[in-house]
């Protein structure tokens, strides 16, 4: 039942990824890192502190100093600098220091964000992540990038702060909302597409147990995702080179996310913005139309959007420009040589991202 997975940083051992079916083992395993005895605040957000909360904080209080909870109002519009500044007051005000710890409860958002406040209260403390979405499971709770939007920009101000601990109970994912678990496999799918072609294969033919949410499919699926990101990420650990590969579908993704205000998944948004980079490949003559169209089809099968309305090609090309992947004014798009084999491309032209904006607007 359980799977750990060790994600190495500079050469070293870093922290474990821990599969478990339950919380039963979060306090051994953070006793086992010698985190126990200090000062423990749960950030966690309005919806997963409803389901986790009481039942993580009651876990903790044998083997803490203190246990504190810091609870935000979920969703993406929490994740900004003014719920960070809030945070910091309550660290200072119970009067954490530097051995003391934060534990990220929640998705995507409670993780980026607790990991920002991690990495600058009294410049970095320790943290450990606790995802409970599919999308944070498999992408954000790995790997150390941490960040909060600013003006409804992604992610624009940011830091690298590695965790000392993931720990993911696969038995939340049950919890989850239909809309919510099938965000994450929109980067599931992408881990496939420019990693590993077999893996992208296994999804499509696991779908029907991926979709009833089988725990044992589900354990496979997000330990073969992980250990992508972890292979990833131990090569290039702070975004030099190979990382960006990571962020296949996110360039135009996270403008689409923007100009609809939020109101779309960003596991929607990316796979979108994969099918955008998708047109480009096909266009460039690196894949032909049928595997064009079982990307397509592949995203539609996990009930993933590949268009969207209500935007102009011209205010989407816009606000891609302003992405913090800018590298001396050209972006750094990820394109598909084929199923399983992506790389970095700075020479997309303005008619090839219009193009590609094009195809995915309705």
């Amino acid at each position: 039942m359980n799977r750990t997975i060790t994600v190495n940083y500079e050469n070293k051992p870093a922290y474990d990824i821990m599969l478990e079916p339950d919380f039963d083992r979060l306090t051994d395993a953070i006793v086992s890192i010698a985190l126990d005895g200090r000062r423990f605040m749960i950030v966690t957000d309005s919806n997963v502190g409803n389901y986790y909360l009481s039942e993580i904080h009651k876990l903790l209080v044998p083997y803490a100093k203190e246990v504190h909870d810091f609870v935000f109002p979920a969703g993406e519009a929490s994740k900004n600098l003014s719920t960070v500044s809030r945070c910091y007051e309550q660290l200072i005000l119970s009067g954490f220091d530097r051995n003391d710890v934060l534990i990220a409860l929640g998705g995507g958002v409670v993780g980026d964000l607790t990991g920002f406040v991690a990495a600058t209260y009294l410049r970095g403390i320790r943290f450990i992540q606790v995802p409970t979405s599919l999308l944070s499971m498999v992408d954000s709770s790995i790997g150390g990038k941490t960040g909060v939007d600013f003006k409804a920009y992604k992610n624009m101000v940011g830091a690298f702060h590695q965790p000392k601990l993931v720990y993911m109970n696969l038995s939340s994912l049950h919890t989850l909302p239909e809309a919510e678990y099938n965000s994450g496999m929109g980067e599931i799918i992408k881990h496939g597409l420019i990693k590993d072609s077999a893996y992208y294969s296994w999804l499509k033919v696991h779908h029907n147990e991926i979709t009833s949410r089988d725990f044992e499919t589900m354990k496979e699926m997000i330990s073969q995702s992980c250990l992508i990101k972890k292979d990833v990420v131990e090569n290039d650990p702070k975004e030099q080179g190979e990382r960006a590969l990571l962020n296949f579908g996110h360039t135009i993704g996270h403008s689409i996310e923007k100009l609809m205000d939020l109101t779309l998944l960003h596991g929607e948004c990316v796979s979108i913005g994969m099918a955008a980079a998708a047109f480009i490949s096909l266009k460039r003559g690196y894949f032909d139309e049928i595997i064009y169209n079982d990307i397509l089809d592949t995203l539609k099968l996990f009930k993933q959007p590949y268009n969207v309305a209500g935007l102009s090609t011209e205010e989407v090309y816009e606000v891609t420009k302003m992405d913090k992947k800018m590298d001396s004014g050209k972006i750094k798009f990820i394109l598909l040589r084929e199923i399983g084999c992506a790389e970095i491309d700075s020479t997309i032209s303005k008619d090839e991202m219009s193009s590609a904006i094009n195809s995915v607007l309705v």
